[in-house]
């Protein structure tokens, strides 16, 4: 049975204006263009096609609202850094996102998706700042983690512990292979509830050659 048989979408906004009640809570989910984020949403509703996913970065051009169940949502905001789109364009994306993160009293912690192989780019920092700025929870997905050997996603990931610090809860996750869709779901769970995000320590043997395990696709 899925996690979220109720999963649905509400709206999407271009406008502060367009968003929906501001009643019950919500995590957003942020992340560069190209990062998974779509793929990410899919995989924790176990819902493909939820959030459109495409090959070409930047697909998401609004702020999605998602309802997981009755007041309880997953707010797709628009893929950042995506440069083939005009300057008037990013600053409606910037003015619309920072609007967000103001405005939604119903925020309880915010999602923010990157690629393990290319994580904590400014633009990055910039996003996490932004979303601790509410002081609300926020977890970064290391997505993509199917693409490194264990060994080499597990440095990636005790790297960008280290240079987020203990406030952020930071984690591997496949939405390909299905690495880390729990504990990202839980990490979810746990902000809509209100209460911290837990750090848990992945387990295994740890590749120390980097190469990519079969076990975790190509």
């Amino acid at each position: 049975m899925a996690s979220y048989p109720l999963v649905k979408f509400v709206t999407s906004a271009d406008k502060l204006g367009q968003f929906p009640a501001d009643t019950g809570a919500e995590v957003s989910v942020a992340g560069r263009s190209n990062a998974g984020k779509s793929s990410a949403i899919n995989a924790v509703t176990q819902r493909k096609g939820l959030a459109r996913t495409s090959k070409a970065p930047g697909a998401t051009r609004l702020i999605n609202f998602f309802e997981l169940e009755p007041n309880r949502r997953l707010v797709d905001l628009p893929g950042y850094g995506f440069a083939a789109v005009s300057g008037e364009m990013r600053r409606h994306w910037g003015q619309l996102v920072s609007g967000y993160f103001q405005q939604r009293r119903s925020l309880r912690g915010s999602i923010v998706v990157m690629d393990v192989r290319h994580p904590l780019t400014e633009i990055d920092c910039d996003m996490l700042e932004l979303a601790q700025s509410r002081r609300v929870p926020v977890h970064i997905l290391l997505t993509k983690a199917d693409k490194l050997g264990r060994g080499a996603a597990r440095q990636a990931l005790s790297g960008v512990r280290r240079e987020v610090g203990e406030g952020v809860g930071v984690q591997l996750f496949s939405a390909l292979g299905g690495e880390g869709v729990d504990e990202a779901r839980r990490a979810i769970e746990r902000m809509l509830d209100g209460r911290a995000v837990e750090k848990e320590t992945p387990v295994g043997p740890a590749d120390p050659t980097g190469e990519v395990d079969p076990a975790l696709g190509d």
